[in-house]
């Protein structure tokens, strides 16, 4: 079974740049995959696993920070 890798809006800032990885569809409207603030998602994008954290700045510059 694999692994889901879920993050929660709390990790986040309001208005941090995150990337939404697929199609998610809400009782409030349909947001398509593409690049958004923490605040425009809704909290199921989150509670299904949808969103990635975009690398830093830093962690471009530094090829010994990469994820294990």
């Amino acid at each position: 079974m694999a692994l889901e890798r879920r993050l929660s809006r709390l990790m986040f800032l309001e208005t941090e740049i995150v990337e939404l990885r697929q199609m998610c569809f809400t009782p409030g409207g349909v947001f398509e995959p593409g690049y958004y603030r923490v605040e425009e998602l809704p909290d199921e994008a989150f509670n299904m696993g949808l969103v990635d954290k975009l690398p830093s700045s830093q962690d471009k510059a530094d090829p010994n920070n990469s994820p294990r």
